[in-house]
């Protein structure tokens, strides 16, 4: 009798067993690109905990850097060897939609009800182009002045002077004046005296970033569109404006602070890599930079600040916004997990673990909430940031169009010419950039 029950008891825990749906899951890796190695603690903070929630899945992340980035990405697309999941600039995205390369997901937004109403602004709409969407937000940012504090007291500037401050491609305006009052020769002339001695620098007032490229969004970009240049007609548009006279004068004013001036340092001097590492070896006063640098800034040992960029001759300030976002790769095996990921990366509980890291402004009000909460504690005001993001006419986007990747090649070469002084006229130069790129158009 006992053996008969043993039995009975087996066939039916194998019935039961084999009725039940199954748990497992077949283990699948995904493979994440980014570029900033300021953000990288985040993500894997984030990964980590996505992988505790979805044990089948492990986050291969992978970082390289932006000069490589685009260019190692869509060789890897075409190559057929792309990462599922990818940190994604909406400049780049209207070439990748063309190709064919990143997946739509608004179907998937729809059919899971993802909230897009969490994002701070319209964030969430930048991805969004003639109904579909390729990506969800991940952050925000603007752009602002950095300043070295203690060069600025040496000097008796205030650094008030930047709450209302301008500038003109006429003689620099204010802005000149404090750059060129913060610039020091060896023997402790500054630029505004009759007796500096421009071959012989120790302390440059203002550190240009390369702006090599088709926005210029820490170099010339604010300048320029402060002067009343626009990049392009309208956003997804390939309607580009590069030979407007409004930059020609900007970027002739510009090159004159180091070309002729010296009250920058030479243009070879920061090609490669910006001026952030001057700035930080203190060589410098001013420099303009996003807030996705602050991270550089605060273990630098420089006691800085941050202040607004000087109002142009159309009456404002102006700084580029933007909203990075993760694209899913349309190559992709694993779909349904990178769906997964994205969604994560783009919730609140992801944001407020990359905003506890300080690198960005996290898209969500949480997760930015997470970074100003850390600031305050380290003392550290970037206040200016959120300021220039709320005043009316401030913000404008980096331009988003087509065959982007060409233009920026193009505005690459002609902006080294303009910049290292090889080129003499500048509008001719806009010019032959402009016939050359509506030539790729066609």
């Amino acid at each position: 009798m006992g053996k008969r029950i043993c039995v009975m008891l087996l066939a039916l825990l194998l019935l039961a067993t084999l009725a039940a749906p199954t748990m497992a899951q077949d283990s699948v890796e995904l493979h994440y690109w980014l570029w900033d190695t300021l953000q990288l603690p985040g993500y894997e903070a984030c990964a980590a905990e996505f992988e505790v929630q979805n044990p089948n899945i492990d986050v291969v992340i992978e970082q390289l850097g932006w000069g490589d980035y685009w260019s190692t990405l869509q060789t890897n697309m075409i190559a057929g060897g792309a990462p599922d999941v990818f940190t994604n600039w909406i400049g780049q995205t209207p070439e990748y939609v063309d190709r064919g390369l990143i997946v739509d997901i608004q179907p998937l937004v729809e059919r899971d009800s993802v909230p897009t109403d969490i994002y701070i602004g319209n964030t969430a709409d930048l991805w969004v182009h003639e109904g579909s969407r390729y990506a969800l937000p991940k952050d925000w940012d603007t752009v602002a002045v950095v300043y070295n504090a203690d060069m600025l007291e040496a000097a008796g500037i205030d650094p008030a002077v930047m709450d209302t401050w301008t500038w003109n491609p006429v003689d620099g305006g204010e802005f000149e004046q404090v750059v060129a009052q913060l610039t020091l020769d060896a023997n402790g002339n500054n630029g505004l005296s009759p007796d500096f001695d421009p071959a012989n620098v120790v302390q440059y007032g203002f550190l240009q970033n390369a702006g090599t490229d088709a926005y210029g969004k820490t170099a010339w970009g604010p300048f320029a569109v402060s002067n009343g240049f626009f990049h392009q007609a309208e956003p997804w548009s390939s309607d580009y404006n590069y030979a407007d006279p409004a930059l020609a004068e900007t970027l002739e004013w510009m090159r004159s602070l180091w070309l002729e001036k010296s009250f920058a340092p030479p243009y070879t001097d920061i090609v490669v890599q910006d001026g952030t590492p001057l700035f930080l070896a203190g060589e410098g006063a001013i420099i303009v930079q996003g807030s996705w640098m602050v991270n550089s800034f605060v273990d630098s040992g420089i006691n800085f600040g941050f202040g607004r960029l000087p109002s142009g001759p159309e009456g404002l300030p102006r700084t580029a916004t933007n909203s990075l976002g993760d694209s899913i790769w349309t190559g992709t095996t694993h779909p349904d997990e990178a769906w997964e990921w994205v969604k994560f990366l783009a919730s609140a509980e992801c944001q407020v673990m990359v905003g506890e890291t300080g690198a960005v402004f996290p898209a969500t009000e949480a997760g930015t909430q997470a970074v100003i909460d850390l600031r305050e504690e380290q003392g550290i005001d970037v206040s200016v940031f959120f300021e220039l993001a709320d005043e009316p006419g401030v913000t404008y986007y980096d331009p988003v169009g087509g065959n982007f990747s060409v233009v920026t090649e193009i505005m690459s070469e002609t902006m080294s010419s303009i910049f290292l002084g090889t080129e003499a006229d500048v509008q001719a130069a806009l010019d032959a950039a402009m016939e050359e790129i509506n030539a790729s158009m066609d």
